[in-house]
């Protein structure tokens, strides 16, 4: 609860920095925001705190490997922290090391029910092609758990659940005015020879 709570915090942080670009999100300007995800603590209090501040205006998505999908199994199934990957075969297998987790939180999952737009799964190679991508086009080095967010939009806007998703929402026509935000926290005390494997990796 404690990370649920410190990660919540960020948001007012990022309103500011929203404000200081002339962001408002809007049922016409939707704010949409992807979070990686592991036992759920950090993405769970930032979903928490953006639909606090932004209401139904914010969209929030939880991204996880797709061999430590344990997030996704907790609210599919309801069953939460009750629920394992291993329950379902899957080896808990992934450089993502951050997001390495068989089962979630019950907290942030059963608080997450009603706020969580979603979740997606992506495979590890996907992982390193974003974190190289970040790189290359920003000069940011992240680790691998962090590049999984990178993966939102696209599974937003090019897979049938996602273009449900947004007809549902009455969202198709206002996607011109949406905001995306990758949530990347992680690699800043990883070593340098780290991300330069991390690199060599992807390509």
């Amino acid at each position: 609860q404690e990370l649920f709570l410190g990660y919540a915090v960020a948001i007012s942080r990022m309103k500011k920095q929203l404000d200081e670009m002339g962001i408002s999100p809007s049922p016409d300007s939707p704010l949409f925001i992807y979070l990686p995800c592991g036992v759920g603590g950090a993405p769970g209090g930032i979903t928490f705190a953006a639909r606090l501040q932004f209401g139904d205006n914010a969209h929030c998505f939880f991204a996880e490997p797709v061999n430590a999908p344990c997030m996704t199994l907790g609210l599919a199934t309801g069953k939460h922290s009750n629920v394992s990957i291993y329950d379902y075969g899957i080896e808990l297998t992934t450089d993502a090391d951050g997001l390495a987790v068989s089962r979630p939180s019950q907290f942030v999952g059963t608080m997450m029910e009603s706020l969580v737009s979603g979740c997606y799964t992506l495979k590890d190679k996907i992982m390193y092609k974003h974190l190289l991508e970040m790189y290359e086009t920003e000069n940011l080095e992240v680790e691998p758990s962090a590049a999984t967010g990178c993966e939102g939009p696209k599974m937003l806007i090019k897979t049938e659940a996602g273009q449900t998703y947004l007809r549902e929402h009455d969202l198709t026509e206002k996607m011109n005015n949406a905001t995306h935000i990758v949530w990347t926290t992680g690699g800043l005390f990883v070593p340098k020879e780290q991300h330069v494997e991390f690199r060599s990796v992807s390509q």
